[in-house]
């Protein structure tokens, strides 16, 4: 939560404003810069601390983050450009949790698989 939102005041300051412009370049900035680098700090984080060594952990990412990327991208762009567009700031992080028990399900099972 407040790694995400942190980011989130990040992008409002990076991104001034609330047009469907604005909202569709704090999407990119989000879907390109932040996602990727989460996803992979929590495959990580993920497999360490269900015992995996250095080199099964990293076999495993390098299986599944494509896959999870991919996933990602069906699914946060849409609700991202909604949130941003439509949703004030001190809000957007409880629209993102209610989507987020969905992902990290899929995010745990996904890691969780051997």
């Amino acid at each position: 939560g407040p790694v995400i939102g942190g980011w989130y005041h990040v992008l409002d300051r990076l991104v001034p404003g609330t047009t469907r412009v604005a909202a569709f370049q704090k999407m990119l900035l989000d879907q390109a810069g932040f996602a990727p680098c989460f996803l992979g700090s929590f495959l990580a984080v993920a497999g360490a601390l269900n015992g995996l060594s250095l080199e099964e952990n990293w076999g495993k990412i390098k299986r599944d983050y494509t896959d999870a990327l991919i996933t990602n991208y069906y699914i946060w762009p849409a609700v991202q450009v909604a949130n941003f567009y439509f949703v004030p700031l001190n809000y957007r992080l409880a629209v993102v949790q209610c989507v987020a028990i969905v992902w990290n399900a899929y995010l745990s099972w996904k890691a969780n698989q051997l």
